[in-house]
């Protein structure tokens, strides 16, 4: 097992499902920012293996959908991942540093939203200085974001 790997391993143990999912958006961020590397440099094995792992991922965040429990938000989750892995196919075939730029800033708007939703489930505890911010408070690296053509 690589460092790497047993890093993340080991931090994912103690963290809540929203976290584990705040932390899938950030790999599928990671994996296509190293695919538009990959196209700068016209790389296409890394481009292709970059952009298939970013399916995969989105493909864990999918499966475990609850249709039954989840009503719209479900349903919306399943479109919005529908959208991006179709867009993630097209990227593939037609190499985009555009288009890869445009799902990174989705993917980050979306992934602000359960960095939301893990702060509202889960309140910081507080001292006599006040409250303690999450680590997925700390790690919002970018504020502003776009939402791509999707309607949920």
């Amino acid at each position: 097992m690589n460092i790497q790997q047993s890093y993340r391993e080991s931090s994912a143990s103690g963290a809540s499902p929203v976290d584990l999912v705040v932390r899938l958006y950030e790999q599928i961020v990671e994996d296509l920012r190293q695919a538009s590397l990959a196209i700068e440099q016209n790389d296409i094995r890394r481009r292709t293996k970059r952009i298939n792992h970013a399916i995969l991922v989105v493909g864990h965040l999918q499966s475990p959908l609850d249709f039954d429990n989840g009503g719209k938000v479900a349903r919306d989750l399943e479109t919005f991942y529908n959208t991006l892995r179709q867009n993630l196919v097209q990227v593939q075939f037609f190499p985009s540093k555009p288009a890869l730029a445009q799902l990174i800033t989705d993917l980050l708007a979306v992934r602000k939203a359960w960095v939301e939703v893990g702060r509202a489930e889960t309140p910081a505890p507080t001292s006599a200085g006040g409250s303690v911010r999450s680590r997925a408070e700390n790690s919002d690296p970018e504020p502003n974001h776009v939402r791509m053509n999707w309607q949920g």
